[in-house]
This record gives structure tokens, sequence and C-alpha cells, in this order.
């Protein structure tokens, strides 16, 4: 069974490159400076749908 990226929960960094038009790099730092808010399982980050939708919405 296969989720669209639209049905996702949470997303990979690597996921929101295409998504978002913005480089691994970019994405990187709005992680660490907490622009995009996400939740670390080990050495993974995941970031919830609804943190991409606040950021996409400038709050």
């Amino acid at each position: 069974m296969t989720e669209s990226t639209q049905d996702k929960l949470v997303y990979s960094p690597k996921e929101l490159e295409p998504l978002l038009q913005l480089s691994k790099n970019t994405i990187n730092a709005l992680l660490r400076c907490g622009r995009l808010r996400s939740v670390r399982v080990g050495r993974r980050y995941l970031i919830p749908r609804e943190a991409v939708q606040h950021f996409l919405q400038g709050e």
C-alpha cells in the first residue's frame, strides 16, 4: 500500500525537497534554526504535515 505525498502525516527532509522546491542544505538550515518544526527520532528528522503548512503560511 503506497501513500501519496499529500496523504502522509510526516515527511522526511528528502521528501520535502521536491515539494517545497528547496535544496537539502536549505531544509536542514530551516530545521536547525527552528523555522521548520520537526521531531527527531534517532538520527532522523520527521516533519509533521501541520508544520509544513504553518511554514508555508509564514507562521
